[in-house]
């Protein structure tokens, strides 16, 4: 006998026989095959599914149990309430960084004119988060990957092309003196060596530049810190997310790079996440090897 044609219903329950604890993504990724939403698949439950829908939804149930995170097989990840293109070029947008959005959105109210910066701007999705809060407002996304810039590119031209502006450049070489009001950044802050980078999860499939910075993940974070001071100006103000077990050490770079009013935001997890420092009016300039010895 020839095999029952599967309908929305069967095919859901089969994969999640395999995977009982996934339903949200397995709907998710049924609904994106068929193109209904996770109310559909309840209300077609009983609709036919032809065997081309069925292989894709195979293949894409294959992927996910390798490891492949929902969000890029999917294509998009929701952020700030902005749904954002994403692909295996920029890191995932995660609630947590949404805490650094509100800190710089904070900040503002408390620094001078001038320029709004983004960097590491990935897929745009802390630039584009603070512009839909600040009406009329330029906020500038730096990042050193060309195949990054392209995918904050189509998002910035769907929901922001006024507003948002991409610079190609490594951190902040891009950027005059003193011209800046407020810089925000999640740098990679992995250490190189930390194993969730090989081990059999999401993190395997997302830019290995883009999560780890040196031997204790703070390469990046000190090079901004070094930076930040030259961009910003006077009462200007510096934003980092960070790792939960690295406040400490930031609040550190700070104060060596002579910020003032050193503050690190927790977030919702109670994790330290997000630390800022104020830029003073005398700031004496600090090199690199200041911070080193």
């Amino acid at each position: 006998m020839p095999e029952p044609t599967p309908t929305v219903g069967s095919l859901l329950a089969e994969a999640l026989r395999a995977q009982p604890t996934d339903r949200l993504d397995l709907e998710l990724l049924l609904g994106e095959v068929l193109g209904l939403s996770r109310a559909g698949l309840l209300r077609e439950r009983d609709t036919s599914v032809d065997a081309l829908a069925a292989a894709r939804f195979a293949d894409l149930l294959d992927a996910h149990r390798a490891g492949r995170p929902v969000a890029q097989l999917l294509g998009r990840r929701e952020f700030w309430s902005l749904s954002l293109e994403i692909d295996e070029h920029v890191l995932i947008p995660r609630p947590d960084t949404e805490l650094l959005v509100e800190t710089g959105l904070r900040l503002l109210g408390e620094a001078p004119p001038g320029a709004i910066v983004d960097l590491g701007t990935g897929s745009g999705a802390v630039a584009l988060a603070l512009a839909s809060e600040l009406e009329g407002q330029v906020v500038i996304g730096i990042d050193d990957s060309s195949a990054a810039l392209r995918v904050a590119a189509r998002n910035v031209a769907r929901l922001a092309p006024r507003q948002v502006r991409l610079l190609r450049g490594r951190w902040l070489a891009a950027l005059a003196p003193a011209s800046c009001a407020l810089i925000v950044s999640n740098p990679p802050y992995l250490e190189a060596d930390d194993p969730a980078l090989a081990a059999d999860g999401a993190l395997r499939y997302e830019p290995t530049h883009a999560l780890a910075s040196g031997p204790a993940g703070l390469d990046d974070l000190r090079a901004i810190a070094i930076a930040a001071p030259r961009c910003l100006m006077a009462g200007g103000w510096l934003a980092l997310e960070h790792g939960a077990s690295q406040g400490a050490a930031v609040r550190g770079l700070l104060a060596a790079t002579g910020f003032e009013h050193i503050d690190t935001l927790r977030d919702l997890a109670g994790h330290e996440r997000v630390s800022c420092g104020r830029r003073p009016a005398d700031l004496r300039p600090v090199e690199a090897s200041d911070i080193l010895r």
